[in-house]
């Protein structure tokens, strides 16, 4: 856990603890240099206030905090590569259009009581473009 408590200690540093510590709600920015300080095993950093200080980072940051983290139990990090809408609104109407494409999977498959795999497969498709559509909309509420 040690690369993953410097980066982030890194990371506060390079972002400004002062702005830091005032936009994740610490009380001060030494409070928040003491909890993300790896060699400090006085003042542990606990899981609500590492997403306060992540949520805060620039996303350069970020990617390298949460990257030190994965790697910590062997596994990578990728980012998911979401293009917005033309407009929210957009993207709304395609969640829309989507939502019910899963309803419409569910209700014909329940129709003879019972799921076969094709129907799974079907449902397990729609529900992914579902979150897909999600993510759209979160992207285009975000550049809006």
């Amino acid at each position: 856990m040690n690369k993953f408590l410097e980066a982030l200690h890194d990371a506060v540093l390079d972002a400004g603890a002062k702005n830091m510590a005032r936009n994740a709600g610490f009380n001060s920015h030494m409070t928040l240099l003491q909890r993300a300080n790896p060699n400090n095993d006085d003042h542990q950093l606990s899981l609500p206030q590492f997403l306060r200080i992540v949520v805060h980072l620039p996303e350069q940051d970020r990617r390298r905090v949460l990257l030190a983290l994965s790697e910590e139990f062997g596994y990578g990090l990728v980012a998911k590569a979401v293009q917005p809408a033309e407009s929210p609104m957009q993207a709304l109407l395609e969640l829309v259009t989507e939502s019910a494409d899963v309803t419409r999977a569910v209700h014909d498959a329940i129709a003879d009581g019972r799921i076969n795999s094709q129907e799974k497969f079907t449902i397990r498709r729609e529900i992914s473009e579902v979150r897909h559509s999600l993510d759209v909309l979160e992207e285009s509420v975000k550049v809006a």
